[in-house]
């Protein structure tokens, strides 16, 4: 129900989908009915993996490379019409080098981008991406870890003051009530204010920035 009400919202989100979610294969087909671009929602493990677990599908650090590669393939395949990949918890893996780097290696010749949902700040997906040349952008805001409105409208002021300095911002929510009702509420803000895009885009925009010299600081 909340997939269908963020669905009718005019604006280009970027749907982000769990590998064996129950609606997953619904959602996505009326997501690219009304033209919105998908993403699979990569389940990866979290530092407090096992008693915090990242779901079904997901990539453990326990497992041998092949059989990561062979699981994230099995995730990938779920799903057709895939433009790129985010990260579903993840603060474990996302820094090793070597696990991101095998991660990358199928996105690649699968011709998929990464978002990194920047879930610990020693994430290395940047570097591993830079050097699988594989398209990136990473998250710049939550919009609504706190399920409290005046803290979403906080966050999206955020979101396009980011977007107005760098030249671009990615921001990321979830199935909330709370976010799609502010969401629906500060479309016209937003609207005012920045360009909203689809997640591919917005990497476009980064690449086209970084190899024109214009690179955002490092973090």
């Amino acid at each position: 129900q909340m997939a269908d009400q963020l669905l009718q919202l005019d604006a280009p989100l970027t749907f982000s989908m769990l590998p064996y979610g129950r609606f997953s294969r619904q959602i996505i087909s009326d997501a690219r009915a009304k033209g919105k671009e998908v993403m699979l929602h990569l389940p990866m493990e979290p530092n407090e993996y096992p008693q915090v677990n990242p779901g079904a599908g997901a990539l453990l650090s326990q497992m041998t490379p092949d059989q990561m590669i062979d699981q994230l393939n099995k995730n990938l395949d779920m799903f057709t019409g895939l433009k790129g990949v985010n990260n579903h918890m993840g603060s474990r893996l996302s820094t090793s080098p070597e696990r991101m780097r095998q991660i990358f290696s199928v996105l690649k010749k699968r011709g998929l981008y990464y978002i990194d949902s920047r879930t610990t700040a020693e994430t290395v997906a940047r570097m591993s991406a830079e050097k699988l040349q594989v398209p990136f952008a990473e998250r710049d805001v939550f919009i609504d870890h706190v399920d409290d409105p005046d803290f979403m409208r906080s966050q999206l002021n955020l979101l396009i003051k980011r977007a107005q300095k760098q030249g671009f911002a990615v921001g990321i929510g979830h199935p909330h009530v709370n976010t799609y009702r502010v969401l629906a509420e500060y479309l016209p803000i937003l609207k005012e204010k920045v360009r909203l895009a689809p997640a591919s885009m917005v990497i476009e925009t980064i690449a086209y920035a970084e190899a024109n010299g214009k690179s955002r600081a490092r973090r």
